[in-house]
Formats: structure tokens, C-alpha cells, sequence
């Protein structure tokens, strides 16, 4: 974190009036005390910035500012150097104390959105009295990211995180390799991929497109077969291969037809990693083991389509799930964007593995569920999970094995 330069880092702008909470936000959102607070306004002059890892985005810069309403000579140069902090921002927070907006917010507002900077509106000091509903209305109607806090009571601070993580630029997120970093030049990569009726007619589905890819990038081997013929194959081959990848349904014959020296794992496996954050979706898998009937599922696919007679998440994964659990579970499908803003009915949240989406898409879902207790895994890891093998398709990743374990014996996720 401390190696990245500044210029490199996502730079986080806090604006608004003097003694609006900028500065208790800021020390909020770092989790130690930056900026000096005090209950005299203006107690900001130049600039405060703080380098910051902010996950899952990584390296930010925080910029705590002078307040928008200052006066004085002095003032106005503060006010000045606040100008320039604007034009610089990836993502601006405009904070509002307990008067309410006025024209300095909507002249900060205004100028955001004539830069098209992404900006999220801060209702500050909900502690001492609420926002102005006409006022939040009328932000919301503007398609203005609002959130309520009370930065000195650390309430509302991880709703404002995730506005921050759905506004950052794509380009923020890193996405990690695929398969690369488990395999090197010249080894051999079995891919069993199965043709059912959940296959596209003459293509293969994009995950294993983009492994395909990956281990040709990676300058090694790659041999596609169908799960009929993999136990051949491997009999056949005078050098083991490096690594099996299977596709999640058939998980259990490959697990079974894959000798112990060999490492295996599936596509959305992978996807776990290269859409999410892969120790989150492990540890969450973990709480599987606790399901029990009665239980409410939330199943969440990225991409809407036409649900075929054995689909697998409408279909496959919740009568696994219901096997594994000893009875019926309550299952709730919601698709495309449609993914709820409270998840606390949910003992568990089950993910597809993101292909069509972006990687922060699935972050800010993984973050949600996070700080609203509730454990949520992805397709791969639960089909795994529900057949019994999932220690065994988590070798090639020790620290994910480590998390599902914890994820099994963890009694709460808040």
C-alpha cells in the first residue's frame, strides 16, 4: 500500500461547510484520527490527505477540505484550495451537517455533475436530527447516490463504503488471473467440460472460454474432454497433467475419476477468485453445513435467461441444497439486477459465478451480505459443498480451504 503512488490511488474528495462532521467522516472511514475535530468551525485549513487500502478497491487517497462556507482573506484562499481539490477527485462526498442543504451544497453538487464526477450526498449527524425527507427525495429523483450517518457514532459508515465501491471505475478493480499463477510453461491443463442442455449449441460457456485463454497466455497445454472421457484420457497420458478443471456438475465423477496426485478444481471455482473475493465465498460456503430445513435461500443469477427443465440454479442446486439441509428450504431466485437490498431473511446467499458482470458487481453484493451478517457463497462452491468434495476442489488454494473451514465452525457471520 505504502509503495503505490499517489497518482496511482483512487482519490476520495470530502467536501461540504464548516463544521459539517468532514473531518469525524474522515477519521471515520480510516479508522484513526487524521483530522483534527473540534466544535469550532474552520478548524481545517489546507488540505488533509491520507493514503489509505480500502478493500476491496485497494490504494485510495482520502482528502479531508477546508469548509465550502469559510470567509475571510484567509478563508477565501481555503475555499480556493477546496476548488482545486474538486477538479482533481475520482469520487467526491458531499456532507451535510444538520442544517440541511443549501446553496453551498448545491453549488459543490453542481459542479461535481458538470465534471461528471461520481458523487455520493452525506447526511450527516443523524444522531442529532434526521435528513430532511423533501430534501432526500429530491436528491434521489436526480439519480444522486444519498446515505444517512452519524460519523461520530460509526453508524451508517459501511452503506457509505459500499456507495463508494459502486461508484469506483472499473478500471479500480483489479481482477485477478484466472489460472495462470497455478500452472507454468509447457504443463498440461485437462479441461472436462460436459455437453447437456445447458450448453450453448456449437460454443462452450464464456468461463471456460476465458480459462481456455488464460493457459494458452500462460504458454501451456490444454486438453478438453467430456466427463465420459477424462478416466481415458488420463490412463493414455505418459506425463500426469498439472491440473484437472472441471465443470461443477460433474464435479463428483471427475473428484472420483481424478487421482489424489493430481490437483482438480472447477471453472466457478476460479470465477470464485476472479469475479469476487474468493475467501469470502469459501468462508461462506462453510455455512452450508448449518442449513437446516426451514431455511430461506437467496439464489442470485448475474444475467437473466431462459430457465431450461433442469437449470442449474432454478433447478440443480436447490434440490442439492435441500438434499444436504435434510428437507425443504425456503429458495428465492432473483435475477439480473434485481438483488435486494436486505438480505438478513437470508440464512445464505448463493451466487452464480458473475461470467456477464463486472468484479465490483459481485464485491459490492459479497460487501452487502458481509455487513449485514449473512453468509454468501457462489454456484461452484455450494455444488461442491452439497457433493462433498469441496476440501478436495479447494487443494490448489490453501487459504480459501482455511476460510471454509472457519466458515464451518463460525456460529454467527455479523
Amino acid at each position: 500500500m505504502l509503495e503505490t503512488p499517489k497518482g496511482l490511488r483512487l482519490h476520495i474528495g470530502i467536501f461540504g461547510r464548516r463544521n459539517s462532521g468532514k473531518s469525524t467522516l474522515m477519521n471515520a472511514l480510516i479508522g484513526q484520527s487524521i483530522s483534527i475535530v473540534s466544535d469550532q468551525p474552520g478548524t481545517t485549513t489546507d488540505p488533509v490527505e491520507k493514503a489509505f487500502e480500502l478493500a476491496p478497491i485497494g490504494p485510495v487517497l482520502f482528502i479531508d477540505t477546508a469548509g465550502f462556507d469559510d470567509v475571510g482573506a484567509l478563508g477565501e484562499l481555503r475555499v480556493n484550495k477546496t476548488r482545486q481539490v474538486l477538479e482533481r477527485v475520482d469520487i467526491a462526498l458531499v456532507v451535510i451537517g444538520s442544517e440541511g442543504i443549501s446553496a453551498f451544497e448545491q453549488e459543490i453538487i453542481a459542479t461535481l455533475r458538470e465534471a461528471k464526477t461520481p458523487l455520493v450526498v452525506v447526511f450527516n449527524k443523524a444522531d442529532l436530527v434526521a435528513p430532511s425527507p423533501d430534501q432526500v427525495m429530491t436528491l434521489q429523483r436526480a439519480a444522486l447516490e444519498t446515505v444517512v450517518i452519524s460519523a461520530s457514532q460509526l453508524t451508517g459508515i459501511d452503506a457509505l463504503k459500499e456507495s463508494i465501491f459502486r461508484l469506483a471505475p472499473e478500471s479500480c478493480i483489479e481482477e485477478p488471473r484466472l489460472v495462470g499463477d497455478l500452472i507454468g510453461p509447457g504443463d498440461l491443463v485437462v479441461l472436462v467440460v460436459p455437453i447437456d442442455l445447458g450448453a450453448p449449441k456449437g460454443r462452450l460457456i464464456l468461463p471456460q472460454v476465458q480459462t481456455l485463454r488464460d493457459i494458452l497466455d500462460s504458454d501451456a497445454i490444454s486438453l478438453m474432454v467430456k466427463e465420459r472421457e477424462l478416466s481415458k484420457a488420463l490412463a493414455h497420458m505418459i506425463e500426469k497433467p498439472k491440473l484437472v478443471i472441471c465443470d461443477s456438475q460433474v464435479v463428483l465423477k471427475v473428484t472420483a475419476d481424478t487421482p489424489p496426485e493430481i490437483r482438480m478444481t472447477t471453472f466457478s471455482i476460479l470465477m470464485a477468485r476472479f469475479k469476487g473475493d474468493m475467501l469470502g465465498l469459501a468462508e461462506g460456503a462453510g455455512a452450508i453445513s448449518r442449513l437446516k430445513p426451514g431455511d430461506r435461500v437467496l439464489i442470485a443469477e448475474a444475467c437473466s435467461h431462459h430457465a431450461l427443465a433442469d437449470d442449474i440454479g432454478r433447478v440443480k442446486i436447490p434440490r442439492w441444497l435441500r438434499q444436504y439441509a435434510g428437507g425443504n428450504l425456503e429458495i428465492d431466485i432473483k435475477s439480473g439486477n434485481d438483488f435486494p437490498e436486505n438480505l438478513t431473511p437470508y440464512s445464505l446467499v448463493v451466487q452464480c459465478g458473475g461470467c456477464t458482470v463486472t468484479r465490483k458487481q459481485i464485491l459490492v453484493r459479497q460487501y452487502r451480505a458481509a455487513r449485514q451478517g449473512v453468509p454468501m457463497t457462489n454456484y461452484g462452491m455450494a455444488i461442491s459443498v452439497s457433493q462433498g468434495v469441496m476440501e478436495r476442489a479447494l487443494e490448489c488454494f490453501p487459504a480459501a480451504l482455511e476460510a471454509y473451514r472457519r466458515g464451518q465452525k463460525r456460529e454467527s457471520f455479523l
